[in-house]
């Protein structure tokens, strides 16, 4: 079994506690704004999102085609939390969108949809409504066609040798000349983009109220970085990849004081787990932060999300074609990235400024009623295998180097992982699962067994296990008349 994939799938099946869903099926598990107003005595929970024109975002709102944004929801029925019943767009109060490019404003209202073009700030923004009590700020600072190698380049990196070129550290300047010459410096300097972004986001910080009526204090909760493609056409930069980000995590952790900030990384669209070059390398440099040997120092707080499944098609050279249901699909992985990552940090409790997974508190389960629904698991997902009805949907694993699916279950509980798109396997006994792990098993089996009331009230035992209240509410109701038997478990 290759390394890497084995060190991958032990780690989502064994560190990660239901940090993972497929793709497919993530709108119709993320409840509609239900109205309320933020906790305004708390901390403004702000999340920075940083990039390129991947981050900027180029998805289209309004228009009747495959493509549009309008479209997906009013045709294909996705995203239904983005319209209320009466099929207008919700605008949310408790989570203000922000956008800042250099010295301009281009956003500052509450979270909804409106002409112009849309990046993962959508699916980003009501995941961490749904989940923090206290006002979130969704601060976009960046700019299209800007490398980690040089225009956004953090402080304290050094120059370095690569193929007889020299390549600056932090402003210095020019991007690179010949060993052996002196440098000719031009109008820009490596990092400068960085400075930029940093000082526009300070700018909203430092005049919060104007964003955030009645708001005085706020806490750096988390970064989103996704990024890569101008560094993936420079072989220098992108060997350099993983120890920038490394550093660029630190030093933004430091700009901000936030020691504790999240960190979730997205992988370019376009990018498989096949490809190789210069972009093998900069998706491989993501995941290694990810590997808590690797990197111990941001274990628990890192994570990466591999979206070539949720790509719509085209590349990020191309803006994915602007096609909105990407930028959706991705917002919507690296929001339930983040809101895993502040749950392990806040041990799934509500707090002064930390993650409510539901709007009640959360039911316990006996041991003896927890091997039941095991039991219970293990049968319905080895009967979905005999009757061949296992597909290769996605699992979504943040921390891991692949995406893999459910290929085979045993009455036993033994499972068999294999890659999507690739013909590695892995099989895991039943004992090595992790709750968390098993609660993505039981909406997967809901999700393949849509009219099967007992999948769907068992799927809502283990939401109500992971303190997902409100998804373990939607799939008790999709349980009808076997409701009261799932919830007689609960204590």
């Amino acid at each position: 079994m290759n390394a890497r994939w084995r060190w991958g799938l032990m780690l989502c099946i064994g560190l990660i506690t239901c940090a993972c869903a497929f793709a497919e099926t993530d709108a119709d598990t993320i409840p509609r704004y239900d109205g309320r107003e933020p906790d305004m005595s708390k901390p403004v929970q702000v999340f920075i999102l940083l990039g390129q024109s991947n981050m900027l975002g180029f998805g289209r709102t309004f228009g009747n085609s495959e493509g549009f944004l309008e479209y997906a929801v009013r045709e294909k029925g996705l995203y239904p939390y983005l319209v209320d019943e009466e099929g207008n767009w919700v605008t949310r109060r408790d989570v203000r969108n922000v956008r800042v490019m250099n010295e301009r404003q281009l956003a500052n209202a509450w979270m909804t949809i409106t002409r112009g073009n849309i990046g993962p700030e959508i699916g980003i923004g009501h995941h961490l409504g749904n989940a923090i009590d206290a006002p979130v700020l969704i601060l976009k600072s960046c700019i299209g066609n800007r490398s980690l190698g040089w225009d956004l380049l953090p402080p304290g990196s050094e120059q370095f040798e690569f193929e007889g070129r020299v390549y600056p550290g932090y402003k210095e300047s020019p991007e690179s000349w010949r060993v052996g010459t002196e440098p000719n410096p031009i109008d820009w300097y490596a990092g400068k983009q960085y400075d930029s972004d940093v000082a526009a986001a300070r700018r909203v910080l430092d005049n919060l109220e104007d964003y955030i009526p009645g708001a005085t204090a706020y806490e750096v909760a988390g970064f989103f970085w996704w990024q890569g493609d101008k560094d993936m056409r420079n072989t220098a930069h992108s060997t350099r990849y993983e120890q920038n980000l490394v550093r660029l995590i630190r030093t933004l952790r430091e700009e901000f004081d936030a020691p504790d900030a999240r960190f979730v990384a997205a992988t370019l669209g376009q990018t498989t787990m096949e490809t190789g070059g210069n972009q093998g390398l900069i998706r491989d440099a993501k995941f290694a932060l990810a590997d808590p040997e690797k990197h111990p120092e941001f274990a628990g707080t890192y994570a990466v999300v591999y979206t070539h499944p949720l790509s719509k098609g085209g590349s990020s050279s191309g803006h994915y074609n602007r096609h909105a249901e990407t930028y959706m699909n991705v917002g919507e992985a690296m929001g339930r990235a983040m809101v895993e990552l502040l749950e392990d940090r806040d041990g799934g409790h509500a707090g002064a400024a930390s993650v409510s997974a539901g709007r009640r508190p959360p039911r316990r389960i006996s041991p003896e009623n927890f091997a039941t629904i095991q039991q219970h698991l293990r049968y319905t997902l080895a009967a979905l295998s005999n009757a061949g009805n296992l597909r290769e949907i996605p699992l979504q694993m943040h921390s891991t180097t692949a995406n893999v699916w459910l290929k085979e279950a045993q009455d036993d509980g033994t499972m068999t992982f294999g890659v999507v798109g690739g013909d590695r396997t892995a099989t895991v006994s039943w004992a090595g699962m992790s709750q968390g792990d098993q609660a993505v098993l039981a909406m997967l089996a809901a999700h393949l067994r849509p009219n099967d009331r007992n999948a769907q009230g068992m799927a809502g035992v283990y939401m109500e296990l992971m303190r997902h209240t409100e998804t373990a509410e939607e799939f008790f109701r999709k349980a009808g008349t076997a409701r009261a038997q799932w919830e007689g478990l609960l204590q």
